[in-house]
């Protein structure tokens, strides 16, 4: 036995009786895989063009100083990833190549130890070029002619170490804050990543027997959903387990079924079941179905959907989903995906991309996929991480260590 096996079976006895009842596959660690915000993959090099100006090293102070008092606060902070100040040695090829050629005077500034100093002026489509001429044109060492030149940079923070020496190297000094302007701070990632990995496999494990339950019972397609709630000292219980069922009491009527009976939406349902049953609890009353026909499925249909249900919410009077984790065999559609945001889930996994159909992933879905002939679904959503959303978490592609094996639909279908 490897040390991965005794990891993961170490994992499964510290679980309660129910969960090693119910994980009943053969189980390996898989690998999260933190996905991609919109932001992330469409504005890495968005660029934006800044005035740049030379003064003497003596007069830097005071020309900096000037031009804090002639231009506004937000001109002055407007891209505080750059740095305000660069000697002439510490420009790129290009730039050093380009002042260094356009006079004699501009030749000696760059040879040898310097006595001048770039300066960022601001964006340049914030500034007025006739204006700062003449206020830096006051400035000591500055009279006779004022440098001011416009340069592309990038307009957002670098997200890595090595995105701000990228950037040094063709636009202009950079510096990397530790902070991700465009989606979730990296330590955030990783402290999550490292909270789920021990255990990810066995919920995912669970998710995939329901899924192939479900299917074998002509319910719905091979897909599946598990919801848990990680407590102090990391005590895990687990809330919900929900299979596909959308051919369930109705058959394959046309070819999406109902579509409330996803695995995502009945698991969410679910939960919320169990909330109402804790309330009629504390409240000694009964409510009956309302409805002939129950879109959403959240009765269970499976023994091991029943064995979890019939557990007690750990959590009663919180928010639905808040701060729960989910794990799913396939990436939810936008549909299940939104009612994953409006649950307030805390964290979010599946295993299987629907390259056309996702919610999750930012990435343009459906484009050049061999199995879907063409068809093109427009821009990747990412909806995990939006800022226009009121709610974000973090979300992972989880990949299989070889234990458990594809649950292949059609990729056209939506989770």
């Amino acid at each position: 036995m490897d040390e991965c096996d005794r990891s993961i079976k170490k994992s499964l006895a510290a679980q309660d009786p129910l969960v090693q009842e119910l994980v009943r596959d053969e189980v390996e660690h898989g690998v999260l895989i933190p996905l991609k915000t919109t932001l992330e993959l469409r504005d890495d090099y968005q660029t934006g063009r800044v005035l740049i100006t030379r003064t003497p090293t003596k007069s830097a102070n005071a020309a900096i100083m000037f031009l804090r008092d002639l231009l506004p606060d937000e001109i002055i902070k407007g891209v505080p990833h750059l740095r305000r100040c660069a000697m002439p040695s510490d420009l790129p090829a290009h730039l050093k190549a380009q002042f260094m050629n356009e006079s004699p005077q501009s030749r000696q500034i760059h040879t040898g130890k310097s006595n001048w100093i770039y300066i960022i002026v601001g964006p340049e489509n914030m500034l007025n070029r006739d204006e700062v001429t003449r206020a830096l044109s006051t400035v000591e060492g500055m009279e006779e002619e004022v440098f001011l030149r416009s340069i592309p940079v990038p307009m957002v923070s670098p997200t890595s170490q090595v995105q701000a020496a990228m950037w040094t190297q063709h636009f202009w000094p950079s510096l990397y804050r530790k902070n991700n302007p465009l989606g979730p701070h990296p330590s955030m990632i990783a402290r999550q990543t490292d909270e789920i990995a021990d255990d990810a496999a066995l919920w995912m494990a669970m998710a995939h027997q329901v899924a192939r339950q479900s299917q074998d019972a002509g319910y719905g397609e091979p897909m599946g959903a598990c919801i848990i709630q990680r407590g102090e000292n990391n005590k895990i219980t687990v809330v919900a387990l929900a299979a596909d069922a959308r051919y369930c009491h109705q058959g394959k009527v046309g070819c999406a079924g109902n579509p409330m009976a996803h695995s995502a939406m009945r698991a969410i349902s679910i939960v919320a079941q169990k909330l109402v049953r804790a309330e009629n609890r504390k409240t000694q009353t009964t409510q009956a179905p309302i409805m002939e026909f129950e879109a959403f499925q959240d009765s269970p249909i499976l023994e091991d959907e029943r064995k979890v249900f019939d557990l007690d919410h750990p959590n009663p009077d919180g928010y639905l989903c808040h701060g729960l984790e989910m794990y799913l065999t396939h990436e939810p559609c936008v549909m299940c995906s939104m009612a994953i945001l409006h649950s307030r889930m805390g964290k979010v996994a599946f295993r299987h991309r629907m390259p056309l159909t996702g919610g999750l992933c930012a990435e343009d879905r459906g484009v050049e996929h061999p199995s879907l002939n063409g068809a093109d679904g427009g821009r990747g959503l990412g909806l995990f991480w939006r800022r226009e959303l009121n709610w974000s978490m973090i979300a992972w592609e989880w990949e299989s260590g070889g234990c458990l094996k594809p649950l292949n639909v059609d990729m056209a279908v939506h989770a």
